[in-house]
């Protein structure tokens, strides 16, 4: 039997209600307490392991249950997704990146290098995805989170800036992301009971990967980036996101739900790490490592914010804002 009490403080139901609440608010609030009180969540045992260090444990958690969601019937539907994103995304901009590079120098305008550019519009934070994705979205839009492990991390901005000090691509790094998901959709397809016991797992999981996620995200190095990670942040939401609505209006032909698209035009908080890395690969970068990683760093959170915020704007002016995914009490009922 169901509990039909009222909450004395509807927390859950009030994070719904926020777009991509589930994600976002958890997100800034771990930022906050991250950057005001950074030794708070490192006093071990569980308290670090899940507030602080938790947060590859639940997404991989999140991606094998999204894998269990897709179906024979599905597959082919979440693949064409997947390289439309993936696409989309990811490697058109990056493409105009390293042209509008090839014209102008690794120097950029307006103190926005290319290195900076190319790190924020080559990457996507596939944990926003999934969680806005899981709920207005279907299987086709959560299995689409796959094209998020291809261009997760720096190895895409070293492929497209053509810097040769790392080597080959770590194609077994790209293997081990994608290991979760597969065992999902075989575990899911073979037994129906699995495949309905983890339909919970997104409302579960994505409040706590997004607190663990917002700590690593230091709010006055946003500040540092100020107005000009604020402008790339914008840019990375309207330009990657806006192409991916528009590669889901046309070519997917999504209709009332093409806004999902909107909600792609992100950054991840590790792409923080990036600047540095490329610089460790190729030293004529070095000279801009510091303002980019400021620059990335307000990016995240810009993005963070604005591209669920976009995204369900224009799911509600075409008439797509209808949640997909049932709250956890009907689910578990």
């Amino acid at each position: 039997m169901s509990d039909t009490r009222r909450s004395t403080v509807p927390m859950f139901s009030t994070m719904q209600r926020v777009p991509g609440g589930l994600m976002l608010l958890p997100l800034v609030l771990g930022s906050v307490i991250g950057t005001l009180a950074p030794d708070a969540l490192g006093i071990g045992s569980f308290t670090t392991a899940l507030f602080r260090d938790g947060a590859l444990a639940l997404i991989a958690v999140l991606i094998f249950a999204t894998g269990t969601q897709v179906t024979a019937r599905t597959g082919g539907s979440v693949a064409s997704h997947t390289v439309v994103v993936l696409i989309f995304k990811t490697l058109i901009p990056a493409t105009v990146i390293v042209m509008l590079g090839l014209v102008i120098g690794i120097d950029g305008f307006w103190g926005v290098s290319i290195l900076a550019l190319i790190t924020c519009f080559a990457n996507s934070n596939g944990g926003l995805w999934l969680a806005f994705a899981g709920q207005y979205g279907d299987e086709r839009d959560r299995g689409a989170y796959v094209a998020s492990a291809f261009d997760d991390g720096p190895f895409l901005v070293l492929l497209f800036l053509g810097a040769s000090g790392l080597g080959d691509i770590p194609l077994l790094t790209l293997l081990a992301a994608v290991v979760p998901f597969i065992l999902g959709v075989i575990v899911g397809n073979v037994d129906q009971e699995w495949k309905k016991a983890v339909e919970p797992v997104p409302n579960i999981v994505i409040p706590f990967f997004a607190f663990a996620l917002g700590t690593g995200i230091n709010i006055r190095d946003v500040a540092t980036g100020g107005f000009s990670g604020i402008f790339v942040g914008v840019g990375v939401v309207m330009f990657t996101g806006g192409l991916l609505f528009l590669a889901y209006t046309f070519i997917l032909r999504r209709g009332s739900k093409s806004g999902i698209g909107f909600a792609a035009g992100t950054t991840a908080g590790n792409a923080v790490a990036t600047p540095a890395i490329v610089a460790a690969a190729d030293p004529r970068f070095l000279p801009f490592v510091g303002t980019a990683t400021a620059q990335v760093a307000a990016a995240v959170l810009v993005t963070a914010v604005l591209a669920p915020s976009v995204a369900a704007f224009v799911l509600k002016k075409q008439g797509g804002l209808q949640a997909t995914t049932p709250p956890v009490t009907e689910a578990a009922s």
